[in-house]
């Protein structure tokens, strides 16, 4: 058997597929229906939405087979990522790769495999569309091009997913997109016991300079500061526009001291910024730092809550 090797965009791929926040979710209608779709047009026993994770392939969708998740070192998924376009296996058992492979010689008894590979918004590579059959068949070209036809309508379904949740002018998670990623990672932190901050952060003066220099000049802004959020922060922190300009960012594993350190960075790449573009006003912001505490936050909501009145309580010390 030979185990699949790793991407060399394994770390941008991993990202990318995380920031979807689909792993571990609920089945959804509109995957299942494209995967009873290819079970049915192609007449196999098993058709997947499988998204390659670091040490697994987890079916985000699976149609006539009971199982949700296999690891990744015996997956088929895991070599179909590997190449552009589709991976057809048409006998398990004459392929020296995989003729001793746990899920030729055992259930579901894997002889015939052809995987799509399926694309996030970002170009990556994140999993396939796949099909499954317990007898050895022939895939022709019509085949290949009728999976891939089926694989960018799931394709599509991610793109979907991503603007659901991503705020489309700085690239960042919207309220709805961080509601969802933060009550994970503060699940985690209770399953855990490790400790979690929220930033509440409002940009000072924006409607000033929308008034004054135009809504382009206010998206600058908006924009700058947002690439200086994702650079202080790290990849684990949940950072997101609320909306207008408010801005909110959830560190786990982060003590309220180490925040501010964090908050600390913002702020001198952004006098850095500011003296070097001197654009005749300088972007600052207001905010309100809150440890979580599960005894008084029962849920995100009440912890923005606290850290939106934090800001304020800030702002207005400030005028």
């Amino acid at each position: 058997m030979k185990t699949p090797d790793i991407p060399p965009d394994e770390d941008a791929r991993l990202a990318e597929l995380r920031s979807l926040n689909v792993l571990d979710t609920i089945a959804e209608e509109r995957f299942d229906r494209l995967t009873r779709m290819a079970k049915r047009l192609f007449g196999v026993d098993v058709a997947l939405v499988s998204l390659v994770d670091e040490n697994r392939q987890w079916f985000k969708s699976c149609a006539g087979m009971e199982l949700s998740e296999t690891p990744r070192d015996i997956s088929f998924c895991g070599h179909a990522i590997l190449g552009d376009g589709a991976f057809v296996i048409p006998d398990a058992l004459q392929d020296e790769r995989f003729y001793d492979n746990p899920l030729v010689t055992g259930p579901p008894h894997v002889r015939f495999y052809a995987g799509c590979p399926l694309r996030g918004p970002g170009g990556r590579k994140l999993g396939t569309l796949c099909i499954i059959d317990s007898k050895p068949r022939a895939f022709s070209d019509e085949d290949v091009e009728m999976l891939v036809d089926l694989a960018l309508m799931v394709e599509r379904e991610f793109s979907a997913i991503e603007w659901a949740t991503v705020d489309e002018l700085t690239g960042l998670s919207n309220r709805r997109g961080f509601m969802m990623l933060a009550q994970h990672s503060l699940l985690l932190c209770l399953r855990q016991n490790i400790p979690a901050a929220l930033v509440f952060i409002d940009l000072d003066h924006l409607k000033q300079v929308n008034d004054q220099l135009g809504h382009a000049e206010g998206d600058w802004v908006l924009v700058t500061f947002a690439q200086h959020l994702m650079k202080a922060f790290r990849g684990s922190d949940v950072v997101a526009r609320l909306g207008g300009d408010e801005f909110l960012v959830l560190l786990t594993n982060h003590s309220e001291a180490a925040a501010e350190s964090a908050m600390a960075r913002l702020q001198q790449a952004l006098d850095a910024t500011n003296e070097a573009e001197a654009r005749g006003y300088d972007i600052s912001f207001s905010y309100g730092l809150v440890e979580f505490d599960p005894k008084r936050h029962h849920t995100i909501g009440a912890l923005i809550s606290e850290g939106d009145s934090l800001m304020y309580k800030t702002k207005k010390a400030r005028r």
